[in-house]
C-alpha cells in the first residue's frame, strides 16, 4: 500500500467514522430492542432483552447495548454486559454465559469503523478487556483467544426424512426409549424448571462442576419461557423424571441450551428422546435451524454425539483484546482435574452454595 493510498484510506475511514452514530440502549427498559434484533436473520435468544434480564437479575451485570447507524441506516447491534468484580476485574463481554453472541452486522463494509468505536467505548469504561463470542463476520482481533465447535441442524425439511438422516445409533436410541415406555413431553411451567434443576445439580456434580444457581433457571422461566421464547422437555419413566433439557427459540432460530439426566437410567436413552421431542416441537413452531451450542474441542464424545444428528459443524471463535485493540488476551482456564476433584466430591448443598458465590464473578 503506497503512502498516497494509505492517506486516502485514512480519510475514507475518518469520513465514515463521522457519519457513524452510536446509541447506548438499555434492553431492560426499551421494548423496541427485540423488534430490531428480529430484523437480522442471525438474531438469537442470546441477543434479546429476555436474556439480558436473566443475566442482570441473576448476577447484576450491567447492560450496555449498542445500536449503530450509518447515514441514518441501521448498521449494527452489539449487546454488551459490563461485569464488575473485585476478583476477576471489570470487563465488557458480548455476552456472558452465552455460547455465541456475535454482533449483528447490517453493513459489513464499515466493520472496521464499528470496531474502532467499540474499542473507544471500552477505553471510556476503563475495561480490562473486551470479549466477543463468535466471529464469522465480526473479528475483533487477528487471532482467536479460544475456539470451540458448534453444530447446527437444518429443520427446513420433512420430519420423517430428517429422522432417516440421523445416525443409526441415534435412531436406535430413540426407538429403545419409546419401547421402554419413556415419555418425553414439552412443558412450559415453573414446576418443570424445578424438575430440571434437580437433575442439573446432580449432573454438574458428576462432571465436577458447580451448578448454576436456581435463580438463574427460574429467571430463564420468567423472562424467556414464559414469554414464548423457550421450553423444557422432560423425559419420564412412570412418575420419575430421568432426563430433561431446556431449549430457546427466537424467530427461526432454536437453541439446545441445557441438558441433565439421571445416570442410573442411562440405559433407557432418554436424552435422545428428549432431543427428538425438542426438534419436533421446534419444527411445528416454524424454526428453521437448531443450534446445539458450543463444544470444547477436547470433548470428542460430545462432538460425536452432536454430529450423529446430521448437523453441520463449524468453529466458534472467541476474541478478547485489551481496550487499545493491539493486544490479544487469552482467557484463564482452570485446570480441569482440580475442579473435578473438588466439586465432584462436595455434598450437593455445598456445591449449590459455592456456585451462588462463584458465578457472579464469572462469564
Amino acid at each position: 500500500m503506497t503512502v498516497s493510498t494509505l492517506n486516502v484510506f485514512r480519510v475514507q475511514r475518518a469520513t465514515r467514522g463521522r457519519s457513524l452514530q452510536m446509541c447506548v440502549l438499555d434492553p431492560l427498559r426499551d421494548p423496541a430492542w427485540d423488534h430490531v434484533v428480529a430484523l437480522h436473520r442471525d438474531g438469537s435468544c442470546f441477543h434479546t432483552s429476555g436474556w439480558a434480564r436473566v443475566l442482570h437479575r441473576t448476577y447484576k451485570h450491567h447492560p450496555c447495548y449498542l445500536q449503530f447507524f450509518h447515514r441514518r441506516r441501521l448498521a449494527a447491534l452489539v449487546p454488551l454486559m459490563e461485569i464488575r468484580s473485585p476478583f476477576t476485574g471489570r470487563r465488557g463481554v458480548c455476552l456472558p454465559f452465552s455460547d455465541f453472541c456475535e454482533p449483528l452486522i447490517f453493513e459489513p463494509e464499515i466493520i472496521g469503523v464499528i470496531r474502532d468505536r467499540l474499542l473507544s467505548f471500552a477505553q471510556e469504561h476503563q475495561w480490562h478487556h473486551l470479549e466477543i463470542r463468535g466471529g464469522k463476520v465480526f473479528q475483533l482481533a487477528p487471532a482467536a483467544a479460544s475456539r470451540f465447535y458448534g453444530h447446527a441442524l437444518d429443520l427446513s425439511g420433512d420430519s420423517t426424512q430428517m429422522f432417516s438422516r440421523f445416525a443409526s445409533s441415534v435412531r436406535r436410541a430413540i426407538r429403545k426409549a419409546e419401547r421402554s415406555e419413556v415419555n418425553a413431553v414439552v412443558i412450559r411451567n415453573r414446576q418443570a424448571i424445578g424438575e430440571f434443576y434437580r437433575l442439573h445439580v446432580e449432573t454438574r456434580r458428576r462432571h465436577g462442576l458447580p451448578p448454576q444457581p436456581s435463580s438463574f433457571f427460574f429467571n430463564i422461566y420468567e423472562q424467556i419461557i414464559k414469554n414464548g421464547h423457550g421450553f423444557t422437555v422432560l423425559a419420564r419413566l412412570g412418575s420419575r423424571t430421568i432426563a430433561a433439557a431446556i431449549f430457546f427459540h427466537f424467530g427461526r432460530n432454536g437453541l439446545y441450551k441445557y441438558a441433565a439426566s439421571d445416570k442410573r437410567f442411562q440405559e433407557f436413552r432418554a436424552n435422545n428422546l428428549v432431543m427428538w421431542r425438542g426438534i419436533q416441537f421446534l419444527v411445528c413452531h416454524g424454526a428453521k435451524k437448531l443450534h446445539f451450542g458450543r463444544t470444547d474441542c477436547e470433548n470428542s464424545g460430545l462432538r460425536r454425539f452432536k454430529l450423529s444428528w446430521d448437523t453441520e459443524e463449524e468453529t466458534i471463535d472467541y476474541f478478547r483484546v485489551d481496550p487499545s485493540g493491539r493486544q490479544c488476551l487469552a482467557p484463564v482456564r482452570p485446570h480441569s482435574g482440580f475442579h473435578k476433584r473438588i466439586f465432584g466430591t462436595l455434598p450437593l448443598m455445598v456445591n449449590r452454595l459455592a456456585a451462588s458465590m462463584i458465578y457472579p464473578h464469572l462469564d
